[in-house]
């Protein structure tokens, strides 16, 4: 059985002033003793929620145990983002996706990917950058070193059986 939640911290890299971004988040220790994370982390790249973690000793870093399935949407928005979530969660929603954060200036979500890039970035992409203030990510699609290549993680979860 699950026990309950306790916060972790994660290294999510360096501000423009050099200082290391830790980010706090929620998780719940399994019976393995890997940490099953509760939402998707807003900064720290290459996790999404339902994904499993292994804490490296007397570091911030983590090892990936295995994933959940779920990708991370980041949206961000330099003017305030609430007419963003009014017409993008119930469109994501209806595909099964869930907000997990907002925030005035960020919203995260979490979708399974087996609803198919092709539809949730047609939703992203009708709403996010019209107004030229605002932009939408992945948070665990890409490379974090690079932030170009695709990881691929999810061909084996879309493979037919």
């Amino acid at each position: 059985m699950a026990q309950a939640l306790q916060v972790i911290e994660l290294f999510a890299g360096l501000g423009a002033n050099g200082q290391a971004i830790v980010e706090q988040l929620q998780v719940r220790e399994l019976e393995d003793g890997t940490l099953q994370l509760v939402q998707s982390p807003a900064f720290a790249k290459g996790l999404a929620s339902g994904d499993r973690v292994r804490m490296l000793p007397e570091t911030r870093e983590f090892e990936l145990v295995k994933r959940s399935g779920n990708l991370s949407i980041r949206v961000f928005s330099r003017t305030d983002i609430e007419h963003l979530s009014d017409r993008i969660t119930p469109e994501l929603e209806k595909l099964g996706g869930e907000l997990e954060r907002e925030t005035p200036r960020m919203l995260g979500y979490a979708i399974h990917v087996s609803c198919g890039f092709e539809a949730i970035e047609a939703i992203l992409n009708r709403h996010v950058g019209q107004d030229g203030q605002s932009q939408w990510m992945y948070g665990n699609v890409y490379d974090p070193q690079d932030g170009t290549t695709p990881l691929n993680w999810w061909q084996d979860i879309l493979k037919p059986e």
